[in-house]
């Protein structure tokens, strides 16, 4: 292939890993003062799975990593960089990816991890395409690995409902095809870091019996103003995204926006003004797992035959930063 006739990068594999524990509504009716009913009416939620104690963050990648090769026929020895994006690192250091190169004996390509929340899939595949059109690199593999539920509070009801584990992801390369990745819109605003965090673990507030007495180390959200802003930063990402590809919203075959709660799922697809049909949501069955879950929207609407060529995909997310973006891919 002439670098001088590349137009896109392209996925050219796709595939996820989630664990075999599944935790339903029914379970967390006696774990919590919660209900089915109460989770499903505010969610849409209806189970999600939970990784062992044994499992950690790069297992799950890595497992993901595995199919994901094997869906686009190659062999690790096909890709020179892979790129993990989690907010549940195996360690802050090294990075989760060099624990993923290591598990997946892909050795000596570079490896690192990108940290913004449950963006962080999308900020990959910048990332990737800048990579890839700059001629830094040739075939990337991306992945977004979460165990959340190692850092959920079982005894807030609030916020134990919503998470799961999985990994998921795709391997990115350039193309002369008419199709691939059109566009791409991201944004960021601290000052709403506090909306949802993990406040104690780094070094602002380093582990002591005093962030465990606390529980500092698990997550905290304020789920009100996450959902106003939430809505608010997805629709603009998702019609700004579709602007700069130089197309209208008539012409988005698939929304998948980020699964974090299907009332949040169902008000971006009306702020973009799409029919409902046209919007993924699998929440149902996996929750919310942060960068996984536009990937496996992606898997399984690939899988399931609804994808055509030349089908327009436009992918938004949401997250901790605060921070948002969108892509627009021609299938």
């Amino acid at each position: 292939m002439s670098y001088k006739s590349i137009r896109w990068i392209k996925i050219i594999g796709t595939g996820f890993y989630v664990p075999d524990k599944i935790l339903t509504n029914a379970d967390l009716e006696k774990m919590v003062d919660t209900s089915d009913e109460w989770i499903t009416t505010r969610t849409g939620i209806k189970e999600r799975h939970i990784a062992s104690p044994e499992e950690i963050t790069s297992d799950l990648a890595i497992e993901a990593g595995r199919r994901i090769l094997k869906d686009a026929g190659l062999t690790v020895d096909d890709i020179d960089l892979i790129i993990v994006a989690t907010s549940t690192p195996d360690t802050i250091f090294p990075s989760t990816a060099c624990w993923v190169q290591r598990g997946l004996k892909a050795d000596h390509i570079p490896a690192f991890d990108v940290s913004a929340g449950c963006t962080g899939f999308i900020y990959g595949m910048i990332l990737a395409e800048s990579l890839i059109l700059n001629r830094t690199n040739k075939r990337i593999l991306l992945l977004g690995s979460e165990c959340l539920t190692k850092i959920t509070n079982w005894n807030d009801r609030n916020t134990c409902v919503l998470f799961g584990d999985a990994a998921a992801g795709v391997v990115l390369e350039a193309t002369e095809e008419d199709c691939g990745m059109l566009s791409s819109y991201w944004k960021a605003d601290g000052n709403l870091g506090e909306l949802l965090i993990q406040p104690g673990g780094g070094v602002r507030q380093p582990c002591s019996q005093e962030v465990l007495q606390q529980e500092l180390r698990y997550l905290s959200m304020r789920g009100n103003e996450v959902f106003k802003h939430a809505v608010k930063c997805m629709g603009e990402a998702a019609v700004e995204v579709v602007k700069k590809a130089g197309l209208q919203k008539e012409d988005i075959d698939y929304l998948i926006p980020h699964q974090a709660n299907a009332r949040i799922i169902d008000a971006t697809g009306r702020r973009v003004k799409l029919d409902k049909e046209k919007v993924i949501s699998i929440i149902h069955k996996y929750g919310n797992v942060s960068v996984a879950t536009i990937p496996i929207a992606l898997h399984e609407i690939k899988e399931s035959g609804r994808l055509k060529p030349e089908d327009i995909i436009v992918m938004v997310a949401f997250g901790a930063g605060f921070t948002w973006g969108a892509v627009t891919y021609k299938w």
